[in-house]
């Protein structure tokens, strides 16, 4: 039998389910390597609390980046983060899922976007994207309406068969609806949670230069469990289990009190959609 956290309360799924599910106790922090590996600037990336901390620093040599040890096709992913202070135009951090990339089979590369685009204080712009299939352009932008570098912040993203929606501290910013039904691309390959902090310059800081003088920039990560499921032998299909929290009904759509918040955010800090100006190339534009 497989063990499946389920808000509180704990279920038995059959193991023919064929799931790896990965879950860990919200009470329970776990350190940085049960689940993260580092992939690039290893000497720009530190440990605090007992690896219960990450910080990642970039200067003019090198950025930073780690990611999850393992790929998951459906959950919930988040993680508390703190970005650089100073001025940091043109640095990007970012936290995402993306898959890998087979060439053989044509590229079909999914990812869903966090990225925060530094800047010389307030208001800090936090930008979304989502990729399926090789097909992006799916950009947002909003405002915080906090100072991220003062203190931790909680960023999570919901995925599965019905919606992917992108919170800020429980409040959710962003939906991007499954609708394959009218031939829009939805995620659907297995991907890993990436942790970066990397050189954005011109696009992310407005032309721009970054300021080197102001070097290191650091950036620091908390929350390392991850609520996901990793398919067996390939069956992705097993990961759509309505058994798994994150896929019950009550996650296929925002309740009242969400929409309420989301529609705040959307009238508050919607600083850009890329439905305003290349509607006509996404067909969920014209549906939205």
């Amino acid at each position: 039998m497989a063990l499946v956290l389920n808000n509180r309360n704990f279920y038995f799924v059959p193991l023919f389910v064929a799931l790896a599910v990965i879950c860990a106790s919200k009470a329970v922090e776990v350190i940085f390597q049960q689940n993260y590996k580092v992939t690039w600037g290893k000497h720009h990336v530190f440990f605090m609390d007992n690896g219960r901390e990450v910080q990642l620093s970039i200067d003019k040599n090198s950025g930073a980046g780690f990611k999850s040890k393992l790929d998951y096709a459906s959950g919930f992913f988040q993680m508390r983060i703190k970005i650089p202070n100073k001025d940091s135009r043109g640095i990007v951090t970012a936290f995402y899922l993306t898959s890998k990339v087979f060439e053989h089979m044509g590229g079909n590369h999914d990812e869903i976007d966090f990225e925060f685009l530094g800047n010389n204080g307030g208001p800090y712009t936090l930008q979304t994207n989502v990729f399926a299939n090789d097909e992006g352009g799916r950009e947002q932008r909003h405002s915080l309406w906090f100072d991220p570098t003062i203190d931790f912040h909680t960023y999570g993203i919901l995925w599965n068969q019905h919606q992917i929606v992108f919170y800020v501290d429980q409040t959710p910013i962003r939906v991007f609806k499954n609708m394959w039904k009218i031939g829009v691309s939805f995620p659907s390959h297995q991907m890993h949670i990436t942790v970066s902090i990397w050189n954005g310059e011109p696009w992310a800081s407005n032309g721009k230069r970054i300021d080197w003088k102001e070097a290191p920039f650091m950036a620091q990560f908390q929350g390392f469990n991850i609520h996901g499921c990793q398919s067996q032998k390939h069956n992705i299909y097993a990961c759509y289990s309505p058994h798994l929290w994150w896929n019950d009904k009550k996650h296929w759509e925002l309740n009242r009190q969400q929409q309420k918040a989301y529609e705040d955010v959307r009238k508050k800090h919607l600083l850009y959609d890329y439905c305003s100006d290349r509607g006509e190339l996404h067909r969920e534009c014209q549906i939205n």
